[in-house]
C-alpha cells in the first residue's frame, strides 16, 4: 500500500514537472525514465518477478520508442540524427531481446548507451538551449 502512494505521488510530481518543462527538459526527464525503468527490469529478473520484467521493459522501450520519435533533423545535423535513431532501434531491439532471454546483462548494455546518451544531452549548455528553443518559436510564429 506504502509503494502506492509513494508512485501516486511520483506521479503528481513528474505531471507537475513536465508542465513547466521546456522540450530539452521534456527530453531529460523520458531519458531518465527509460534508464530507471531498465534498472528495475534488472532488479525483476534477478528476482524472478517475470511480470514485473515485462512491465519495465515494455514501460522502458515504449520510452525510447517516444524518443526516436522525436528526432527532428537540422541543418548540418543530420549525421547526428542518424546515429541517435540507430542507437535507439538497437536499444529497442536489445531490450525485446533481453525479455526474451531474461538477460541482465543485455539490459544493462541497453542502459549504459541511453546513460551515455543523457550525459550528452545534459552538457549542452544552457545558453545554447535558450537560443535553440528561441530561434525554434520564432520560426513557429513565423518570423
Amino acid at each position: 500500500m506504502r509503494n502506492k502512494g509513494l508512485n501516486a505521488y511520483k506521479q503528481v510530481g513528474i505531471r507537475d514537472q513536465l508542465g513547466t518543462a521546456d522540450p530539452y527538459e521534456v527530453i531529460q526527464m523520458l531519458m531518465q525514465g527509460g534508464i530507471d525503468r531498465m534498472v528495475m527490469a534488472k532488479s525483476a529478473i534477478e528476482h524472478s518477478d517475470y511480470s514485473a520484467k515485462s512491465e519495465h521493459i515494455s514501460r522502458a522501450i515504449a520510452i525510447v520508442n517516444a524518443l526516436n520519435d522525436s528526432l527532428k533533423p537540422v541543418d548540418g545535423g543530420e549525421e547526428v540524427t542518424n546515429n541517435l535513431a540507430s542507437l535507439y532501434g538497437f536499444i529497442i531491439e536489445s531490450l525485446s531481446e533481453a525479455s526474451v532471454e531474461n538477460s541482465v546483462n543485455k539490459v544493462n548494455d541497453c542502459q549504459q548507451i541511453l546513460a551515455t546518451i543523457k550525459e550528452g544531452w545534459d552538457a549542452i549548455p544552457r545558453n545554447v538551449r535558450e537560443s535553440t528553443l528561441n530561434s525554434r518559436s520564432a520560426v513557429m510564429a513565423g518570423g
